[in-house]
């Protein structure tokens, strides 16, 4: 788009008279529930969004494979394009807990003002610091929901598209995207071209906006130890029966040093550290630890001193969850049968997730435990004092894309053309299903994202700041109208 067009911003001018009715139409959306394990409304959700882009005149259909979380698809073909852009978000949620939710109803779209208050959906005027409170109302419907009002807003301003476009909306991305790489191989006809545009993630912490170049990797792990066949009183056994909760946390202590260095043996072994372009771009990226750490409530961090997104060069092995018996008001006199732990392991590039989750399983080996991926006989319980059951879910590896592509430059100067200098990032800490589509389509991956960085991610209270989609919406026109 040319200088003087955006100067006279009219996207902003569009938007800003149809707040109300953006509103509406998102809420509607983010309220249909979509917890990935969920797969009826897994499929509403499908629909509700295929019927979004057909009533803007996309050819938009349901991709399937058996009972899968199905694909929204959606084409544009422009007269005279010589190359294709791939938008790609998710329509799938995290797993929601209602009792910790402000107002226990997390598929409630919510708008609450910036003393936290609830008011109406409908109003005359939006302060930009409202947020509306959902589950996926910022991860990752936002940019879905941005998409739709940026093709309005082409179609009412009489602008062009100047590449065939085709968007690629998963329905399982938040349960590691089990099924993507088989959709891929299915529709490779379909999702051939020369650059997947992800849009998922935060901006920067400054509230500037970003263009992210890579992920890191991520699998997950589930860990059960073993004690008594049933729980047993802890008077009568106690001192007695080992307690596999008290062998739990000794086996969990003995993944770290308590200061973020993992001690997994080779853990770190095969890391393709930043280059120097990629390092460069680092040093260059407003710092925020200690407006994070004042946020947060943070005294110290770990990383050795580094600043947050160089830590993002390391593999981490994060314990998620732990559990076994009871707590506080749940709590009994018992040894339980069994204590349990969650765990997931963050990649970097060089890292083979299939290969670290080796790694682990050797290290609880090391720590005297047989380790199994199932359940223990009667004959194992007998002859081995330690038992451990370890079970990964599929995982997938790191992508970084070389920061000096000419397309990519491309994206960042369209993003400029409308938000100003961006911050650019070699690698986001989360994870996102990058290397699927790298191994598949063979094409460049770079991602633009909108979403506030504390919108409660994953969490309780997930929200979005109503800036951040009115921004974000202008963003998803100047990328559809000058890709």
């Amino acid at each position: 788009m040319t200088s003087c067009l955006w100067a006279a911003d009219p996207v902003t001018e569009y938007v800003s008279q149809r707040h109300q009715a953006i509103l509406k139409e998102f809420a509607a959306l983010v309220e249909i529930p979509n917890v990935t394990a969920d797969l009826p409304n897994v499929r509403r959700n499908a629909e509700a969004i295929r019927r979004m882009f057909e009533q803007r005149g996309i050819p938009t259909r349901l991709l399937t494979i058996k009972d899968y979380a199905p694909i929204v698809f959606g084409e544009i073909k422009t007269p005279g394009a010589t190359r294709t852009v791939n938008f790609y978000a998710h329509y799938d949620g995290m797993p929601v807990d209602p009792s910790e939710w402000i107002n226990k109803q997390p598929f409630l779209a919510e708008l609450r003002d910036t003393a936290n208050k609830p008011i109406p959906l409908e109003q005359t005027r939006y302060n930009p610091e409202w947020r509306l409170y959902n589950r996926a109302s910022a991860d990752d419907k936002a940019p879905i929901m941005a998409m739709a009002i940026a093709l309005d807003a082409i179609k009412a301003l009489g602008l062009k598209h100047k590449s065939n476009i085709r968007f690629f909306f998963e329905g399982e991305e938040e349960a590691g995207s089990t099924h993507l790489t088989e959709y891929l191989e299915a529709h490779k006809d379909l999702v051939k071209g020369d650059l997947w545009l992800i849009c998922d993630g935060p901006l920067h912490q400054n509230r500037q906006q970003s263009v992210v170049f890579g992920v890191r990797g991520v699998t997950s792990l589930n860990l059960t130890v073993y004690g008594p066949k049933r729980g047993l009183h802890s008077g009568h056994y106690g001192g007695w029966v080992p307690n596999p909760n008290q062998r739990m946390v000794r086996l969990l202590s003995t993944f770290t040093d308590g200061e973020g260095h993992i001690l997994v043996k080779d853990f770190y072994k095969g890391i393709i550290p930043f280059n120097a372009s990629e390092l460069a771009a680092i040093t260059k990226i407003p710092n925020v630890e200690e407006m994070l750490k004042e946020e947060l409530g943070l005294a110290e961090t770990e990383g050795d001193g580094k600043r947050l997104f160089e830590t993002y060069s390391r593999p981490t092995l994060n314990l998620r969850g732990v559990g076994g018996g009871g707590i506080g008001k749940t709590a009994t006199n018992v040894i339980p049968a069994e204590a349990n732990a969650t765990l997931d392991i963050r990649l970097v590039k060089g890292l083979d997730w299939k290969t670290q989750v080796d790694r682990v399983r050797a290290h609880i080996v090391a720590q005297g435990y047989l380790v199994l991926d199932r359940e223990p006989t009667d004959a194992e319980r007998r002859k081995h004092a330690k038992i451990a059951k370890l079970t990964a879910r599929e995982g997938y590896n790191s992508v970084r894309t070389p920061l000096d592509l000419p397309i990519v430059n491309e994206v960042v100067k369209i993003v400029e053309s409308v938000t100003g200098p961006v911050v650019l990032i070699p690698s986001h800490g989360g994870s996102v299903p990058l290397a699927m589509f790298e191994e598949v389509t063979k094409m460049p991956l770079v991602m633009v994202p909108i979403v506030n960085h504390d919108n409660n991610q994953h969490a309780p209270n997930e929200n979005l700041r109503l800036q951040n989609l009115w921004d974000g919406i202008r963003v998803m026109t100047a990328l559809l109208a000058n890709l």
